[in-house]
């Protein structure tokens, strides 16, 4: 399988908090919910797209928490993801956690890269994480990571826990598809080239040329 990491981000790659202002308050963050205005029908079909590819979710214990105790509430016939979020197999990295009540859901226990280059070898299309963010941060630099979507806010918060924190482990990425919607989201995929992509790179050089 390929692991794909899915994150809202606003211009300045804050990712905390992106749908209410009660979701995530760690640090005192108070700005939470800037997602939402920007919601459009654009994105729920990408969004609806890249989970038609997913043949399994990965969280940290944060999010999963959070995504456990509300997607099973949302029962609606009508909505776009509930049903796959619901039935999808889970997987939670976490080694405080003794199970998982959002069924089927697997605890992954010890080193986290360790575990889920485990499930990479395994035949499948995509394991998806979604959210997430320290897990993807560490899954990212240690070379796991296949796949980056960002869906990007026409936001500048100032505050907030970032997506991609320094310091992390230099990565390469291959943009590979882009767009806009109505609401001024941008959509960014990016295939991972890897940290080698960047050994030979002389900024200077280059601009000079």
């Amino acid at each position: 399988m390929q692991i794909s990491l899915t994150a809202f981000v606003t211009l300045d790659s804050v990712s905390q908090g992106p749908g209410s202002s009660t979701e995530d308050t760690s640090g005192e963050f108070s700005r939470g919910g800037w997602f939402v205005p920007h919601l459009d029908q654009a994105f729920v079909q990408r969004a609806s797209e890249w989970l038609d590819l997913a043949d399994g979710l990965l969280f940290g214990r944060r999010t999963y928490t959070s995504f456990a105790r509300d997607w099973p509430a949302v029962t609606d016939p009508d909505d776009p993801f509930a049903e796959r979020m619901n039935s999808l197999p889970k997987y939670v990295v976490s080694n405080t956690l003794e199970t998982g009540d959002w069924a089927p859901t697997t605890v992954l226990r010890g080193d986290p890269a360790t575990a889920v280059r485990e499930l990479k070898a395994q035949p499948g299309r995509e394991l998806q994480i979604h959210g997430s963010a320290r897990l993807g941060n560490t899954l990212l630099s240690a070379g796991v990571v296949d796949k980056v979507r960002l869906v990007m806010t026409p936001t500048v918060l100032g505050a907030g826990r970032l997506q991609f924190p320094h310091p992390v482990s230099a990565t390469g990425l291959r943009l590979v598809r882009h767009e806009a919607t109505p609401s001024g989201l941008v959509l960014l995929e990016y295939d991972v080239t890897g940290a080698a992509a960047l050994d030979d790179y002389d900024g200077v050089t280059n601009l000079a040329s």
